[in-house]
């Protein structure tokens, strides 16, 4: 099936002018956006992100030394992702003598899942 295009002449368009209108623009300003950015950074490692798993599903406060185990990394990089995720402000602690109790903080989660599943073209937030 053919279809004819009509063309238009090309022409320079005067300096500063944009070449088309946008299609959408941002529903967030920019100090929200900084601060979802910074979540999504820090869930962008896959220890992260499952260490943010077992948090969430535990939903109580969990020591570090349960954690450990679960992974195939040592003690000492649990405890860096941990303070990754604890500095987005994913996750907190509260010490308990030697050890630190991980558990996470449920506004950011949400916050971070209002924006992604919020209604497209909508305000969220």
């Amino acid at each position: 099936m053919a279809v004819d295009l009509q063309l238009t002449p090309k022409t320079k368009r005067p300096a500063g002018q944009p070449c088309c209108e946008p299609l959408a623009y941002p529903d967030i300003d920019r100090a929200r956006a900084e601060r979802l950015a910074r979540l999504a950074k820090a869930l962008g490692d896959p220890v992260r992100m499952q260490l943010v798993d077992v948090l969430r599903r535990h939903a109580g406060r969990v020591c570090v030394c349960e954690l450990t185990p679960l992974f195939e990394v040592g003690q000492s990089t649990v405890s860096h992702h941990l303070k990754v995720l604890r500095e987005a402000g994913l996750v907190d602690s509260e010490r308990r003598g030697l050890w630190a109790y991980y558990y996470v903080v449920p506004e950011a989660l949400g916050e971070l899942a209002g924006w992604a599943c919020g209604p497209a073209g909508g305000d969220d937030g």
